[in-house]
């Protein structure tokens, strides 16, 4: 956590501000490093993000999203690898069913955007941890060796992962074949959608923050969605009118993309998730 001091000036440097910011507000939610409302004398307040992971990867997500896409993103105003200060957007975490509709559209419309691959032009991060993120043709052997497999070796090497959980994993990861398909096209997807990481107000999205963003399979989306419980059936029913999911994904497809996210916070925290992967792994017969 840094003083209100140190981010008053570092923001006021950023910005070239002639008049320094007037109160600094610690912002809650995030897990990775901290963020701040900074207000300002002679202009609307900004976000201002400090932490140890390289913040100028998350304003290359966010420019790409707004470039490429019509998601409600915030605007980067500055960034380099230890601060990032965005346009401060109004909106609570707290979502009814008016704003888990209008996150469906938002997404169904994301995952309309395409590439030619599965992967990104560099590599992302999801909280402090490294995407892997070369281009691929096969999304099966994408989310093999550049989720699963990276991943789960993080949390081994670790220490977080136990052996015989690693062997587990590594039985999923060989017959990826015959759990998941591969989809029409490679998706843009924002990649963390949970709740503290979208903004709604009066029943509208206003923002969606801090994403892991990189061309993929939307189920995976929809499949950290339903893990972290941000939406309900309002949700689901909605993105399945804008784009059809095949049979089989809330049975067991969505178990199957589960297991990445659990891996990230086995490797992150350890503990308690240890225990949901492998009643995750009990889930699916590993």
């Amino acid at each position: 956590m840094a003083d209100s001091d140190s981010v008053t000036d570092a923001v006021a440097r950023a910005l070239d501000l002639e008049v320094q910011p007037t109160t600094v507000t610690e912002l809650r939610g995030g897990q990775i490093g901290s963020a701040y409302r900074v207000d300002r004398a002679d202009g609307p307040p900004v976000v201002a993000k400090v932490g140890e992971t390289p913040l100028e990867v998350e304003a290359f997500m966010l420019r790409t999203l707004a470039e490429e896409s019509n998601l409600p993103v915030p605007e980067v105003r500055y960034a380099d690898d230890d601060l990032l200060v965005l346009e401060y957007v109004e909106g609570t975490t707290d979502h009814g069913p008016e704003s888990a509709r209008d996150a469906a559209d938002h997404l169904a419309a994301l995952h309309e955007n395409s590439d030619d691959a599965f992967g990104f032009e560099r590599d992302t991060l999801t909280g402090p941890v490294r995407q892997p993120n070369p281009w691929t043709d096969s999304w099966i052997d994408f989310y093999r060796e550049q989720r699963l497999e990276h991943v789960a070796a993080l949390a081994l090497e670790g220490g977080s992962l136990p052996a015989d959980l690693a062997d587990r994993i590594d039985a999923v990861a060989a017959d990826l074949e015959s759990l998941l398909g591969e989809p029409d096209a490679p998706a843009l997807i924002h990649g963390d959608v949970w709740t503290t990481n979208v903004l709604s107000r009066d029943g509208d999205v206003t923002a969606f923050l801090d994403p892991a963003t990189y061309y993929a399979h939307p189920e995976i989306e929809l499949a950290f969605i339903d893990w972290t419980e941000t939406f309900g059936d309002a949700f689901f029913d909605r993105y399945q009118k804008k784009r059809a999911l095949e049979p089989g994904f809330f049975d067991r497809r969505r178990y199957v993309y589960r297991l990445y996210p659990l891996l990230v916070h086995v490797h992150l925290f350890g503990g308690r998730y240890v225990a949901r992967l492998e009643q995750t792994l009990e889930r699916l017969g590993y």
